[in-house]
């Protein structure tokens, strides 16, 4: 390294860890004020940011990256999503939602370990209606 870029690294450092703050500030600030319909999508947005991040880590043969996005969406869909269904009051379809969700974490780990683009485009087709599905009952969630 140079010497003006290394006089430069300090600010960049500085930088990175200031927009890094900025971020998890404007994160922690979104979750304090979302509804728990809204945090619910913010989950479903997290795993569809996660898995596409996964599928271009894939594509750039990128192994750690790979590794960091797939763990965070198993991390959103087995304690976010799964975690939160309630068993008793939600029923069949909580059962339902458990079951799919529990495929969908079968298919990460699959495409975790084959690195396998096909399985995370079928994680984002399965849940993708779902996601819809939870948008659509936004006005009922506010009323309620």
């Amino acid at each position: 390294m140079n010497a003006l870029a290394t006089a430069f690294e300090p600010a960049r450092s500085r930088n990175a860890f200031a927009s890094k703050f900025y971020h998890q500030t404007s994160v922690q600030t979104g979750l304090e004020a979302a509804s728990p319909h809204q945090l619910v999508v913010m989950l479903f947005d997290g795993l569809v940011d996660a898995i596409a991040q996964a599928r271009g880590a894939i594509a750039a043969d990128n192994v750690e990256l790979k590794c960091r996005a797939i763990g965070r969406a198993l991390r959103i869909v087995d304690e976010g999503l799964k975690g939160a269904l309630d068993m008793k009051a939600g029923g069949d379809l909580a059962a339902d939602l458990s079951a799919l969700y529990s495929f969908v974490i079968q298919r990460l780990t699959d495409a975790n370990l084959h690195s396998d683009e096909a399985a995370l485009e079928e994680c984002k087709r399965v849940i993708t209606p779902i996601r819809e599905a939870w948008l659509a009952i936004a006005p009922q969630a506010k009323a309620a």
